[in-house]
């Protein structure tokens, strides 16, 4: 019964036909970044829209109770005993999972969260697909505000909260539509990656780099995927590749249409120079080989984020949108929930919080924020929570990542149980590797005695920085409430 219901969930996305009638759409894993944003999309399009989820904290759970989107707490076959017309599976549900189990029993329509999208988002649309490993949910967003400032009024999914616009979801009258390119798994009944739902026109490839360890067996394993990918661009498409990732420079070339490239190398098309970091905002010099060159102002900080702005920079370029509104986009985009937010900052310590689990993106991060607040004394607390890092795939790169850093604070990964003890991750030797490198590393056993370690030493002046793909058990909140005022 179960693998017949799979069948047809596939022949749905693929014929585009949906029952007849659809009003009732029940998500299941409701409160993943993506899914949220679906929700709202769908709720924005005027379905009745409820959903389920085991983890429901922070954005995302205002977020939806803002949207008046219910949750079911938890999963449990009585979530669908309304009888959805249609149900969406989102790839943390597993077979076993009650609801699965509901689903196959009740023979109900479903589909995965990117064949929804396809059906429900896509058509009629261009494409702009923002992939790689790192940087995507940051491009989306600016890409899908510089359309917006050129008043193409786009249509975009975005895996996080842009602060401009308020919410990652929106139709969009305009033949664009811009959506984050996830290389993560479908649904537990479909394994390749999302991003081969998404018919590209264009894909802007930031890096590739092994991550997803759960899913992926190894490099080789994760460049064929963004290979497959790439395979999808129709001639009259475009590339927009990094130059300065050796891979994505090697996988460009199975591409069939023109590339176009950026990086903060000179060998790229798009290029920067003179990058100076202010307290209040970033300027930079861009410049093309034709000789072009634009004066940019922008809040985003880091090299990772100049590079992400420079392939955004290439696309609206490429549509033809004028360089006083791109320049207007850049100085107004105001980033991303989650992505070196500023959470507060009370009795001169300042509290940030980010998304960083990779060992690049904690590196790139540390590295941004200490030159963004140079002088200050950088706290960077790290909870290894993703799939990836609660193994020990990169135990040992994780040790050099943190040299920018002060003092650096790391807890127990949660839900260990559900990992092969010989596959598990160690906070505690990650701490004796890093003492040993001469960082001031300390080990937590739990987050709570983490809290009260930088209640007790920070000092004025202190950044403390928060990184985790998670809710830290809302580590920022607590840390600012717990500050002396």
């Amino acid at each position: 019964m179960e693998t017949r219901q799979q069948n047809t969930a596939v022949l749905i996305a693929q014929n585009n036909t949906l029952p007849s009638q659809v009003r009732h759409i029940h998500l299941m894993g409701i409160c993943g970044t993506g899914m949220a944003s679906l929700a709202g999309m769908l709720k924005d399009q005027g379905f009745l829209v409820t959903g389920s989820d085991q983890n429901v904290y922070p954005p995302m759970s205002t977020y939806l109770d803002a949207l008046s989107i219910p949750i079911f707490q938890g999963y449990q076959a009585s979530n669908l005993h309304e009888s959805p017309d249609l149900v969406i599976v989102g790839n943390v549900i597993t077979r076993s999972n009650p609801e699965a189990i509901e689903l196959a029993r009740r023979r109900l329509p479903y589909l995965s969260m990117p064949q929804a999208i396809h059906a429900f988002a896509l058509k009629g649309k261009k494409s702009i697909v923002i992939a790689g490993t790192h940087g995507k949910t940051t491009t989306t967003a600016l890409v899908s505000w510089v359309l917006e400032c050129a008043g193409l009024d786009p249509g975009y999914l975005i895996g996080g909260i842009p602060v401009n616009f308020g919410n990652g979801f929106r139709q969009g009258k305009g033949i664009y539509f811009v959506i984050e390119g996830d290389e993560y798994d479908t649904a537990f009944f479909d394994k390749g990656p999302k991003f081969l739902h998404y018919s590209p026109w264009i894909v802007i490839l930031t890096s590739i780099e092994f991550d997803h360890a759960d899913i992926y067996r190894d490099l080789e394993h994760v460049r064929k995927s963004f290979r497959n990918l790439l395979r999808m661009l129709p001639s009259e498409g475009r590339l927009i590749a990094n130059m300065d990732d050796p891979l994505v420079v090697a996988e460009s070339e199975i591409a069939s249409c023109p590339v176009i490239s950026y990086g903060l190398g000179n060998k790229a098309f798009w290029s920067a120079r003179n990058i100076s970091v202010g307290y209040q905002e970033t300027s930079l010099e861009a410049f093309t080989k034709r000789g072009e060159a634009m004066e940019i102002t922008t809040p985003l900080y880091g090299r990772h984020n100049i590079s992400n702005l420079l392939s955004a920079l290439a696309l609206a370029d490429f549509l033809n949108v004028k360089a006083t509104l791109i320049l207007k986009a850049f100085e107004s985009f105001r980033g991303v929930k989650r992505r070196q937010e500023v959470k507060g900052e009370k009795n001169g310590i300042l509290v940030l919080d980010d998304f960083a689990h990779h060992p690049t993106a904690v590196r790139e991060t540390i590295k941004a924020v200490r030159e963004k607040y140079q002088g200050r004394r950088i706290i960077a607390a790290f909870e290894p929570r993703s799939n990836s890092s609660r193994r020990n795939t990169f135990q040992r790169d994780y040790v050099s990542c943190f040299d920018q850093a002060d003092l650096v604070m790391i807890p127990e990964p949660p839900f260990m149980e559900k990992i092969p003890l010989e596959e598990r991750f160690s906070s505690r030797q990650l701490v004796e590797d890093l003492q040993k490198r001469g960082t001031a590393a300390y080990y937590f056993p739990e987050t709570s005695l983490l809290l009260e370690r930088i209640l007790r030493v920070n000092r004025r002046g202190d950044v403390v920085l928060i990184m985790s793909n998670g809710a830290f058990d809302n580590l920022a909140e607590k840390l600012l409430k717990g500050l002396r005022g």
